[in-house]
């Protein structure tokens, strides 16, 4: 990576808890490697500044200011979700707050630190093997740092009980804290899981930075669904990745949402390794005020036969900006490639910006590839056909917006989760609180 910010790096330099010699062999060749923060300059970042993270003095991720009790649990977790549940608080897991029952035969769902010791040969096998496709400097970091998260492997042919939730609680600290969350999720031959990321916060002026990536192995015929529910404080910082790596006839759904955050980047990159793998990204970014919500997608078709869906969908008000990068690179030989990448935003006021760049980079000759990019504002003339039928302008603006962010809601198969955006959405849009949904 060129043009990049020549500042020392204090974040490499906390200590994290020793590990045995493999983990430490991986920290130590990602510290070796790590290029350094981008700036604008750097094409992957032009639109997205990071000077406010690199001038905010983190300290290692300690516990939290204040206790966290299990009725604070409960109030940020998704309603009505039956899940397994693992919390962490201010990046340190907590296991007085976690309900992380057993999952059926063939299942395995715990922290990090505990796998290193009691399943190291799949956590030496399998990490850094999806991660490795996407060259970021937040990625190397968090190989560097890697210490702790979720550890999730299903066996061939099997299915946990449940779905399996990380929630990621922060909450306000003497000093602002940096976390750097790692995620290993393998999924087996014709097994299936659902994983839920949740990162919430207590304090909404918090003042924090969580650098997570998670890394998705999809084994032949496997199924996963994958959530990110992003809802931070409005002065923190949230780098999330997610690596994903397919064999063959594999089915992955990736759902995304952003609500919360001062400066948010998601990045979702796909590898679509064996024939005839399926791959749905979907997602939703919702600003206000002085967000900045940035979007990055890197789908590869590497072997033939394959088919990826991307639809992703930006509300921008006030003088909030929203980003959407996204790429379908086709190998040579990946004949057959069908792909399609939508990227639809909707402003609600006259600072409000986004900036979209969809792309595509074939190699191969016999594929059907489409990409596209709008951005306009509410349709008037629908305003005026509600308006007609006795509607206030308010009310019939608010219910086009709501129906422009509900079709990715439509996408998630777990319901309470749609029943949670759907409020979400209501709260972010003042002009949509006198709307009664039924999700």
């Amino acid at each position: 990576m060129t043009n990049l910010m020549d500042k020392p790096v204090s974040m490499l330099d906390v200590p994290v808890p020793a590990g045995p010699a493999w983990l430490e062999a991986y920290r130590s060749r990602a510290r070796s490697r790590f290029p350094g923060f981008p700036t604008l300059r750097d094409e992957a970042w032009r639109y997205t500044n990071i000077t406010p993270i690199l001038e905010t003095p983190f300290q290692p991720a300690i516990s939290a200011a204040r206790d966290v009790s299990a009725d604070d649990v409960q109030h940020v977790r998704v309603p009505e979700l039956d899940s397994s549940l693992l919390v962490f608080v201010n990046g340190r897991y907590r296991a007085d707050l976690s309900d992380a029952d057993e999952l059926g035969k063939g299942v395995v769902s715990l922290p990090l630190h505990e796998a290193v010791r009691s399943h190291a040969e799949l956590l030496e096998e399998h990490l850094g093997t999806a991660s490795g496709e996407h060259e970021d400097p937040f990625t190397t970091l968090n190989d560097a740092m890697v210490s702790d998260g979720l550890f999730v492997h299903v066996s061939d042919g099997a299915r946990p009980d449940r779905p399996i939730e990380v929630l990621s609680i922060a909450t306000r600290t003497a000093e602002p804290v940096a976390s750097h969350p790692r995620n290993l999720v393998v999924v087996g031959k014709e097994a299936r899981a659902t994983v839920l990321e949740h990162y919430v916060t207590l304090d909404d002026d918090a003042v924090y930075l969580n650098n997570a990536v998670t890394e998705l192995i999809a084994a032949p015929s496997a199924t996963v669904e994958h959530y990110l529910l992003e809802r931070e404080s409005e002065r923190a910082f949230n780098i999330s990745t997610l690596a994903i790596r397919q064999a063959a006839e594999s089915v992955v759904h990736s759902h995304t949402v952003l609500l919360g955050g001062r400066i948010v980047r998601n990045n979702v990159t796909p590898v679509l390794a064996g024939e005839r793998a399926h791959c749905l990204i979907n997602g939703l970014y919702v600003g206000h005020r002085e967000q900045h919500l940035d979007n990055a997608m890197r789908v590869r078709h590497a072997a033939p036969q394959c088919e990826s869906r991307q639809y992703y969908k930006g509300i921008m008000n006030d003088r909030s900006r929203g980003v959407f990068t996204g790429r379908i690179v086709v190998d040579k030989i990946a004949q057959k490639t069908d792909a399609i990448q939508s990227n639809r935003n909707m402003l609600l006021s006259d600072d409000a910006r986004v900036n979209a760049r969809p792309q595509l980079e074939i190699y191969a000759d016999d594929v059907r590839c489409t990409h596209g990019a709008t951005t306009g504002r509410v349709d008037d003339e629908a305003v005026f056909y509600f308006m007609s039928r006795g509607l206030s302008e308010p009310v019939a603006r608010a219910m086009l917006v709501y129906a422009f962010a509900a079709e990715g809601f439509d996408r998630m198969e777990l319901v309470p989760v749609r029943r949670l955006l759907a409020a979400e959405m209501i709260d972010k849009l003042p002009m949509a609180r006198g709307l009664s949904i039924e999700v």
